[in-house]
Parts: C-alpha cells; structure tokens; sequence
C-alpha cells in the first residue's frame, strides 16, 4: 500500500462543533453509562449505539477520561458502537491498588483486552488520542493482531521526545485546587490551549468532567497524581517500534500542525516503518486535536469506512 501524506487545511469554526446542533438521522443516541469490574479494577463506560453495530473503541490521552469524546460518538453512533473507557485512575474509574503495575501501558492493555472481551466484541476500530494511541498500537501489534481492523493514531508516536515529556510531567505531576469552577476552567483552556478552537460547550463539558472535590471542598482534577509515575516506574515500555511494525491494521496517523508530542521527523518515521499507515496532519492544533468538528468527523468516518 502507498504510504501518503495528507494535509488536512479546513478551518474549524465554533458553529461547526457538533455539541449541541447535530443530530443524527433517525434515532437520536444518547451517552449510556456503565461500570465494569476488571480484575481488582471498577471501570466506567461511557458507549453509544446499536451494541449490534460494528464496534470502535476511542480511548483517551494520559490525563483525560473517556468523556472528552462525547461529541464524536454521539455522532459516530450513527454507524458504530461506540464505546469509552475512562482509565484507571482517572475519572469515574478506580484508582490503581498497585500504582507501580497499574499505571502501565501493560496494564492498560490487559484492561483494553478485557473490556473488549466483555462485550463479546470479534472485530474492531480503534481510536487513540495520545496514550490512547500507544495502548492501541501495543494491542495491534499483539494480542489484537487479528482483531483490529482500522487504527487511529492521534498525535502520538511509538517514541516521545524528552521535551514533550517534560512538558507533559510538569502540569499532570502536580494538579492544582481552586476554589470554584470558573476558576477551574478558565485554568483548564490554560493547560489545554494545544486542544485548539473549540466551542464553549466543549469547555464548559470537560471541566465538569475533570474535576472532583478533595477533602477541603477545593476542586482539582479527575485524576490520580500517581499516574505521572508510569513515565519512571516503567520507562521500558517505550518505544514501541517493534511493536508498531507488527501492525496488520489499516493505520490513520493524526498529527496537530504544531504539536511537541509528535514532531514531523517522527511522523515520517511511522510511514516508513509500516506500509498500511497514511497521515493526515491537522492544522491550527498542537497536542492533541479533538475531533470535535464536523470535518473531522468527517475525516474519521471517510477512514473507519
């Protein structure tokens, strides 16, 4: 297959954000919610459609939940069940017993395995922002090999530079309290400025999904501090290169025009290492876009089809 690059150039405009004035034909599919036991782990579930439809997974970046994809799916439910997993650690799910063997891409993975296996799911897409993307391409490219068909890459690499690391080590490493919540979004569209032009809806959503109240009633984020520790604890699951070679899945790799997390060379570097891959880079957002608008829905249903 022909390794392509792609320039996406549209420009995304707030009335194109799907939040609130998109619905879909027929049957309007709302978010359903569920909780899974895994192990010693209770996982929340965010899913829509048709659990009869063909199943995509979208799963989130480091310190985000599954939540940041409400719009996505509530669209792409149309074709697709659509199922979002909040990690352990984040979110409405548990928080790792063992922090140094939870927080891991391994765990991660097994996680992925079991949830899949739950919904007696054969065949499947995948959609990864980040993180997301490093769990997809490690069960892609192994226990998974035969069962996921299509695999969106999202502003991630099988390598992550030592600066980007830093940068992400920093704000994830220690959240901050405040003591309301505008206070808390205003922060939030601070620390995720890289996410781009996005709708107030949007950023009214994320930061009621990214926060929880500490014992003093402050509000700080959705997740566990230690799961920045993954990054030290087990800094020998990276890279993945050989790992990301044995993909058999069609491979859509997104990059934002001006992200630190997947710089061009890198890029290049994919399409080089696997032949079924193409990317499509996406203008005006660093890390990590957030297909939240219609053309790049658009873009998604064009792949996963």
């Amino acid at each position: 297959m022909a390794r392509v690059i792609i320039h996406f150039i549209g420009v995304f405009l707030p009335r194109r954000h799907c939040w609130y004035h998109v619905k879909t034909e027929g049957e309007v599919m709302q978010r359903r919610s569920e909780y899974i036991q895994v192990a010693a782990h209770s996982i929340h579930i965010s899913h829509w459609g048709n659990p009869s439809s063909p199943a995509l997974i979208m799963w989130h970046g480091l310190a985000r939940t599954g939540r940041d994809f409400d719009g996505a799916a509530h669209i792409l439910s149309k074709d697709y069940f659509v199922i979002c997993p909040d990690t352990i650690g984040r979110g409405l799910s548990s928080w790792g017993q063992n922090p140094r063997t939870d927080y891991s891409l391994k765990s991660y993975a097994e996680i992925a395995e079991a949830i899949i296996d739950y919904y007696k799911i054969e065949k499947l897409r995948w959609f990864g922002t980040s993180m997301g993307g490093l769990i997809g391409m490690l069960l892609a490219g192994g226990v998974l090999n035969e069962r996921i068909t299509h695999l969106v890459i999202n502003d991630i690499g099988p390598e992550i530079g030592s600066d980007a690391l830093s940068r992400i080590i920093e704000y994830v490493g220690s959240p901050p309290s405040f003591a309301s919540m505008p206070e808390f979004k205003v922060w939030l569209e601070k620390i995720y400025a890289p996410f781009g032009e996005n709708s107030e809806e949007f950023w009214q959503l994320m930061a009621d999904s990214s926060m929880r109240r500490r014992s003093d009633g402050r509000i700080t984020t959705h997740y566990d501090p230690e799961i920045i520790n993954q990054f030290s604890h087990n800094a020998d699951e990276l890279p993945l290169w050989e790992v990301y070679q044995n993909i058999s899945a069609k491979i859509l790799i997104t990059r934002g025009s001006e992200s630190d997390v997947l710089p061009t060379n890198v890029g290049d570097k994919m399409l080089k290492y696997n032949d079924n891959a193409s990317l499509q880079e996406i203008k005006k957002f660093g890390h990590a876009p957030t297909f939240n608008s219609i053309e790049s829905i658009d873009l998604l249903r064009l792949f996963l089809n």
